[in-house]
């Protein structure tokens, strides 16, 4: 399963793919997309652009974005939500739903903890794909996002097997 994470922003976003396969993932493209200056309506359309042309390009199967977070700042949370519908009307015109993941979720599923630092998630992401060098912090929280929704789709899977087989192992009961 291919699946490639966002970390939105108005002004750096985050990309990474990743491939699944068992239990196994492995690296296969990451970076980060600062649209530059100018009004917004522009940087959102280069934003948006930017993601249909990398859709095309890398066919994920999933996406992944990491949803918004209580800013402190109600013009930086008015920002961020506008880059993410440029994120999300991108991928919805590719076909694909995205699932969201709370950051502290993603902490949580690359390091142990929802409270770890960017720099702990770096170490992390680089350790878990062998990365021969640490990733820029927004492409790294692309990288966790992507591996979150992996592990959590492995799970989801893993659980479904699990019913099917009880549901199977009760039916042979009772015959």
């Amino acid at each position: 399963m291919v699946i490639l994470g966002i970390d939105p922003g108005s002004r750096a976003t985050g990309f990474g793919l990743v491939r699944f396969e068992g239990a196994s993932v492995r690296h296969l493209a990451s970076e980060v997309f600062r649209p530059g200056e100018g009004p917004p309506e522009g940087r959102l359309a280069r934003i948006h652009e930017h993601l249909r042309g990398r859709l095309l390009e890398w066919r994920p199967e999933q996406v992944a974005l990491e949803s918004v977070f209580i800013a402190r700042n109600p013009r930086s949370a008015l920002l961020l939500g506008q880059a993410r519908g440029a994120l999300l009307a991108a991928c919805g015109g590719a076909g694909l739903v995205c699932a969201e993941y709370a950051p502290s979720q993603v902490k949580a599923a690359v390091t142990g903890t929802g409270a770890a630092s960017k720099l702990q998630v770096q170490q992390m992401v680089q350790r878990v794909l062998a990365l021969a060098v640490t990733p820029p912090s927004d492409a790294a929280d692309a990288l966790a996002v992507a591996l979150c929704h992996g592990h959590a789709a492995a799970s989801a899977g893993a659980g479904r097997v699990a019913r099917a087989l009880a549901a199977d192992r009760a039916r042979e009961v009772r015959s």
